[in-house]
């Protein structure tokens, strides 16, 4: 499990496609004893767990399942990825609960400079009305983040200047593709609804 709190990013070092599979190595930003085989990492908000490792990169799978519903097809050698490591119980839960579990992709559409932050405004393809809200948490590119407004295919954020230093979103422009994980407790909430009131 996540919280959404970058804790730094990294870059794409060589894509490797083994039938519908992709290898994805990275550039290793982590010490020697900070990260081992088989441990998840979130991935740009993807849960994705480390096969190999050295002291300049690791590398990790990702399935087709995961191809079909994320960004990782679109990745480039060079482009760079947000990193999350899994929470210790120690630790304060400073954004919200992310999975690592990609529930979309969406488009940015438009980015307003606001002197001093930044807003992003992404579209979906299908309506959002029952599973996003105006204030609550979603998760982008697996940066946990708080929707200003939505309105049926479209929501916006705010970015302030220490999440746009330290994300991928400075990198970001106009028709670029994000992964989006909606906040699982509308996700339950939702499902309830449906099964038991409609």
């Amino acid at each position: 499990m996540f919280t959404g709190i970058i804790e730094c990013t990294a870059k794409v070092y060589q894509l490797n496609r083994d039938k519908n599979n992709l290898y994805i190595t990275f550039n290793n930003p982590f010490l020697n004893n900070e990260i081992q085989i088989n441990q998840s990492i979130c991935h740009n908000g993807i849960c994705l767990s480390i096969m190999n490792i050295n002291k300049k990169t690791y590398s990790v799978l990702a399935s087709e399942e995961t191809l079909l519903c994320t960004n990782l097809n679109f990745l480039k050698i060079q482009d760079e990825v947000n990193l999350e490591r899994g929470i210790t119980l120690h630790r304060r839960l400073n954004g919200h609960i992310v999975q690592g579990h990609v529930d979309t992709i969406a488009t940015i559409i438009k980015i307003e400079n606001r002197n001093g932050s930044w807003l992003f405004f992404f579209r979906f393809q299908k309506k959002l009305d029952s599973i996003v809200v105006e204030k609550g948490s979603i998760a982008i590119n697996g940066i946990s983040l708080t929707i200003i407004t939505c309105d049926k295919y479209i929501f916006n954020v705010s970015i302030l200047p220490y999440t746009y230093e330290k994300t991928n979103l400075r990198m970001m422009k106009v028709g670029d593709i994000v992964n989006i994980e909606f906040d699982i407790i509308g996700k339950y909430i939702k499902k309830y609804i449906k099964e038991y009131f409609i």
